[in-house]
């Protein structure tokens, strides 16, 4: 009989019951469970915050390029009217709206240009397009290389343009889908756009600076 150093019975080791090798496998199954979807639930965090910063930084762009354009809009003529002989300024539509501004020449040339936003139906949903147009002594030409039309934004579930002017008592009016005064620029236009999703961008009011600049004020 095998004794152990000391003089005493050698005791013979003893292992892991299954109950013990079942509970050990439980344990370190929820735990590998809690660590998978801790990290899941922390790269979903990362992808939502690095999608809320490219759609913050998205809509500061288009925002601010249409914020800049618009409030740039001078009352110089595009086109005349035939019915009125009147010269068209502005034409402010749901849809489109037109005036004329000088270009930057980032953009250009430079000088006063033909500004033409249109909302567009695609395969994405809607857009917002802009093209230009070189005016001169009160007309809209073609140039011989023009610039194609740049989408601003796209994947929109709604957009529209909207104008405000003052009324016969001075007071500002209601908002206006339709600018009938087209020898006049609006006091200001309103941009309302809603993503695909149905978020809603941050509400834009752009005055014009050079709306009363002909007659002292705009009057409906």
């Amino acid at each position: 009989m095998g004794r152990r150093r000391g003089g005493g019975p050698r005791r013979a080791s003893r292992g892991f019951t299954l109950i013990e090798v079942l509970l050990a496998s439980v344990l370190l199954a929820a735990g590998l469970a809690l660590a998978f979807a801790t990290l899941t639930a922390a790269t979903r965090t990362v992808h939502r915050g690095e999608a809320m910063a490219q759609r913050g930084e998205r809509e500061r762009a288009v925002l601010g390029f249409l914020r800049q354009r618009l409030s740039a809009a001078r009352p110089v003529a595009f086109d005349m009217d035939q019915d009125t002989a009147l010269p068209v300024r502005f034409i402010g539509e749901p849809d489109r709206v037109r005036f004329v501004a000088d270009l930057p020449d980032y953009l250009g040339h430079g000088g006063p240009y033909q500004h033409d936003f249109r909302i567009e139906s695609g395969d994405d949903g809607l857009r917002i397009v802009l093209a230009l147009a070189v005016v001169q002594s009160s007309q809209t030409f073609e140039e011989p290389d023009p610039l194609p039309p740049e989408r601003l934004v796209d994947r929109l579930e709604e957009a529209r343009f909207r104008y405000r002017a003052l009324d016969a008592d001075g007071a500002l009016s209601d908002w206006l889908d339709r600018w009938e005064t087209s020898e006049q620029l609006p006091l200001l236009v309103e941009v309302t756009l809603v993503d695909a999703d149905g978020r809603t961008w941050p509400p834009l009011v752009v005055a014009l600076p050079q709306a009363g600049s002909l007659s002292g004020g705009v009057v409906l």
